[in-house]
């Protein structure tokens, strides 16, 4: 456990030195926020029975996760096979398990930091207060954030090459951005967008969210459990079959 730590503390080091997961998982969803809220905040969305404010903070929520599972995991291990870090590490002492985990786990701290500031910011200056059960809320969250992280995972695990992984996340990570009702709230996209947005993995884990932020009985969303945990399943197994060092 001593040597999973100290590991875990070189690689944190070294993700809180890259600006792009600060910018875009942190500080990008704050300030659409604020932005949103200044617009609209407190008027109900249309066609649905929650304010801006309330779709906004769960949507924007989910940003730090859809950045750290596209930019953060697939692109840090398939640089550390590139570079033959993997290789390396794979025979030494230390067992490569403790890097994969180190490095999810560093992933799941700036995703955690992205979402607390988002909950502050809302709470503090926009006033926000969440009418469902938080305990139920967070459990959606951390589902939604295991899900999205098993398809970084499968990613790192099929891409050989940087060059095909930044493809891949690219193709991934902008759609989920754009199209899921994270950064542009759902509740003013056209019908064809709202059904892309519905069948998109991170557009499933926001709506299990909203869900569970506005108090909905969980039997209504037991569908999205069960793909987000289909997708959390596939992903792993194939990853983990599929998964080279080097």
């Amino acid at each position: 456990m001593k040597r999973f730590f100290k590991l875990y503390r070189i690689e944190q080091k070294l993700f809180l030195r890259s600006a792009d997961i600060f910018i875009f998982g942190v500080c990008m969803p704050v300030v659409a926020l604020v932005l949103i809220c200044m617009i609209a905040g407190h008027k109900t969305a249309s066609g649905a029975d929650i304010t801006y404010l309330e779709s906004s903070f769960v949507a924007l929520s989910a940003v730090g996760i859809c950045c750290c599972a596209f930019m953060s995991i697939p692109i840090t291990l398939v640089d550390y096979r590139d570079k033959k870090i993997l290789k390396h590490i794979y025979c030494s002492p230390c067992s490569p398990i403790r890097l994969l985990l180190a490095d999810v786990l560093c992933s799941a701290v700036m995703a955690i930091l992205s979402a607390v500031c988002v909950s502050l910011v809302a709470c503090i200056f926009f006033d926000y207060r969440m009418t469902g059960n938080v305990c139920v809320y967070i459990l959606c969250w951390l589902l939604t954030m295991v899900s999205m992280f098993s398809i970084g995972l499968l990613v790192a695990s099929l891409c050989k090459t940087a060059k095909s992984m930044s493809v891949v996340t690219t193709l991934l990570y902008f759609p989920m951005l754009l199209f899921s009702g994270t950064t542009v709230p759902y509740e003013v996209f056209p019908t064809g967008l709202q059904k892309l947005a519905d069948v998109l993995p991170l557009g499933v884990g926001i709506k299990l969210m909203k869900s569970a932020s506005v108090g909905a009985d969980i039997s209504s969303n037991l569908s999205r459990i069960f793909i987000l945990l289909g997708i959390t399943v596939v992903c792993t197994a194939i990853s983990s079959k599929t998964f080279k060092w080097e």
